[in-house]
């Protein structure tokens, strides 16, 4: 008989508000033997499938031989006020997930899915979606085998962190919502976040996947 290859996956951002739903997701399929997560901070969570790794993403070069498995998903993301300066964000929301990214296609990931965001444009004036089509725009780059982008509009769910300004703005996203304004922008659950992100974990091509797309497939 011949031996089953393991399937692993590899998440980065697994404690926040969508790479909680996907490691939980994850974790309850039988499609994976083995799910990789990097954190910056030690978690409870135990699973015999789970690899836990607490590391420093400043010092990469340290444990970048881990970054093994089958598929790549990048959940990692935060927001001005959280990180304190644009420099500081501009390392969670770009170079850290390009390093993770650029090592794993080093060391034969095939397949990266990537959390972004609606309307990332590398050539917009806005430092947010800026510093998110760049990284979009990086990874394309790579020669990965096969990239999938997901671009939501406003997350919402269940968050470990308290984030009142976001809490303000979604309220205020579900308003202007009702009457057909900023469609492109329209809250999204992080569940469904995180289901697309598993399945598109199948698919064989480059793409792109707008909120619209996000919503009507999956």
């Amino acid at each position: 008989m011949t031996k089953k290859t393991q399937k692993k996956a590899i998440i980065v951002g697994a404690t926040g508000m969508v790479g909680t739903e996907l490691l939980k997701q994850i974790l309850e399929s039988t499609e994976y033997d083995v799910v990789t997560i990097f954190v910056r901070k030690p978690i409870d969570l135990v699973h015999p499938k789970l690899e836990v790794f607490t590391v420093d993403f400043n010092t990469m070069d340290s444990w970048k031989h881990q970054i093994q498995g089958d598929v790549l998903f990048l959940c990692m993301g935060t927001t001005l006020a959280a990180a304190g300066s644009k420099s500081a964000q501009y390392k969670v929301d770009f170079s850290y997930q390009y390093q993770v990214a650029k090592t794993a296609h080093e060391n034969g990931v095939q397949h990266v899915v990537v959390i972004s965001s609606a309307g990332a444009n590398s050539k917009s004036s806005n430092f947010y979606l800026n510093t998110k089509g760049s990284l979009d725009d990086t990874i394309l780059s790579l020669s990965f085998r096969t990239v999938s982008i997901l671009r939501p509009g406003q997350l919402f769910g269940n968050r470990s962190e308290k984030r009142p300004l976001e809490k303000i703005a979604l309220q205020l996203m579900f308003a202007i919502n009702k009457i057909g304004l900023l469609r492109k922008y329209r809250p999204i659950h992080a569940i469904q976040v995180a289901k697309a992100m598993q399945q598109l974990a199948h698919t064989e091509r480059k793409e792109i996947y707008s909120l619209d797309e996000l919503f009507r497939q999956f």
